[in-house]
């Protein structure tokens, strides 16, 4: 069985590496096909050569960007846990049981724009993945004492995470740089929502009646799939679900004028760390600025880059340092983190960080480095391609950031443009003082 997943998954990186897209400019390399049922539910059918499996994705484009109410948030991601708890037709257990004796594997992630429910079983089970899934998304049934244990299990889960610092990080950081935008909180929500949560019943009914609606949804599915033979019963199945009402609006940052600092204490021994977050565009396939950011952070903050050389592998004063760019619906933060040794080195480590970003700003990266990270990048693209899973995962996390599956295509175009002019240029114009919120935090315990 291993060898022949190992084949399966061998079959569809080389349908990446060197199918019909390396004639053509794509790197999305599969035959996708589309239907758009008459209530706006989108349906993409990608056949892979994935013999015998299918990868069913079902992607909510809502995350904790739409709890636009204050109190409310943490919902998105409470609905990740609701959507497992039965239907009239398929209570919780029968649910659980029909995957089982498939041999699915089932699971469900949220995040601040999108959540993300998703099954690998065999191809033959389709027709049955179908139906379970078309059923939950529009009669999920669940009593109020089912709603606050749930929500109850969800404070259990916040309490876990928090037992990290980095949870701290992420919540000073992110809500020291947005004031009106709903990014403001992560998406597990305030403390103080998650509490007051099993109190709030009939408001879940209101965000799920709200979100969950065809027209905010689109259904992927890939590997050994039939287009024709899934649009048949997604129709059957999804046609009688009726469109939602007009979504509100979120709510607009207004410009940071000014850096914005916090600093922190950890009650346990633990490194001090910085996490460093400078707004940036939102995720765009039509301008460059955004693909800039994504390549500059692999030539400046990669281990193989000068800047981490110099301050992890020469200077020892850092233990692990690493970037994140922006991939979000509205315009979010490039963020660094750095894990520092010495508390007196924090100052230092920071600056040496700043500085890095200026000297790229003024004199750019060789033409060699900057090819070679995006031929790196493509290459990566293309492996993580290698399984029906791989497929379906990559084309739900476009499909929920632009709704649309041709983004993947013209997202990898922009990276291959970018430019040494490209990286100058977003070095120069989001990397200031002016759009900079630093969170430190440092141990309690001398």
């Amino acid at each position: 069985m291993r060898y022949v997943g190992a084949m399966r998954s061998l079959l569809c990186l080389l349908v990446a590496l060197a199918g019909p897209a390396a004639a053509a400019d794509r790197a999305f390399p599969f035959a996708v096909q589309e239907k758009v049922l008459a209530n706006g539910l989108r349906i993409y059918a990608i056949p892979c050569d994935s013999p015998g499996i299918v990868s069913y994705y079902s992607v909510v484009r809502t995350g904790s960007r739409q709890e636009i109410e204050p109190g409310r948030s943490g919902f998105a991601h409470f609905f990740e846990h609701m959507m497992f708890r039965g239907t009239p037709r398929y209570s919780e257990g029968a649910y659980n049981t029909a995957l089982k004796r498939i041999g699915a594997d089932s699971n469900a992630w949220t995040w601040r724009d999108q959540t993300v429910y998703h099954i690998t079983a065999t191809a033959q089970a389709l027709p049955l993945l179908v139906d379970l899934e078309a059923d939950r998304f529009q009669h999920l049934q669940y009593t109020e004492a089912d709603f606050q244990k749930e929500s109850r299990a969800v404070l259990g889960e916040y309490n876990k995470s928090a037992a990290d610092p980095s949870l701290l990080m992420e919540e000073t950081l992110v809500d020291a740089a947005f004031t009106a935008h709903t990014y403001k909180h992560t998406t597990i929500g305030f403390l103080k929502d998650v509490e007051g949560m099993p109190g709030l019943f009939d408001y879940s009914r209101t965000f799920f009646d709200r979100w969950y609606r065809p027209e905010n949804v689109v259904v992927i599915v890939a590997g050994d799939v039939d287009p024709a033979a899934l649009f048949a019963e997604a129709e059957k199945q999804y046609g009688g679900w009726a469109r939602g009402a007009a979504t509100p609006p979120i709510p607009v940052e207004p410009p940071q004028d000014a850096e914005r600092r916090r600093s922190l204490t950890w009650p346990s021994p633990t490194l001090p760390q910085l996490l460093m977050g400078w707004k940036v565009p939102a995720f765009s396939t039509t301008e460059r600025d955004p693909a800039a950011l994504e390549v500059l952070a692999a030539v400046v903050f990669a281990e193989r880059a000068p800047l981490y050389r110099k301050l992890v592998l020469e200077d020892q004063t850092v233990d692990s340092l690493s970037a994140d760019t922006a991939q979000y619906v509205d315009p979010f933060l490039f963020t660094v983190t750095a894990k520092v040794k010495d508390p007196a080195q924090m100052a230092a480590v920071e600056a040496a960080i700043h500085a890095e970003l200026a000297r790229v700003a003024a004199e750019g990266v060789d033409e060699k480095t900057l090819a070679e990270v995006k031929q790196r990048a493509r290459y990566g693209f293309a492996a993580s391609l290698a399984t029906a899973e791989g497929v379906a995962s990559k084309a739900a996390w476009f499909v929920s950031l632009t709704g649309r599956i041709e983004s993947i295509d013209a997202w990898q175009a922009q990276i291959a443009a970018v430019t040494v002019d490209d990286l100058k240029r977003v070095a120069g114009t989001y990397f200031v003082p002016s759009r900079r919120t630093v969170i430190s935090l440092v141990s309690e315990v001398k």
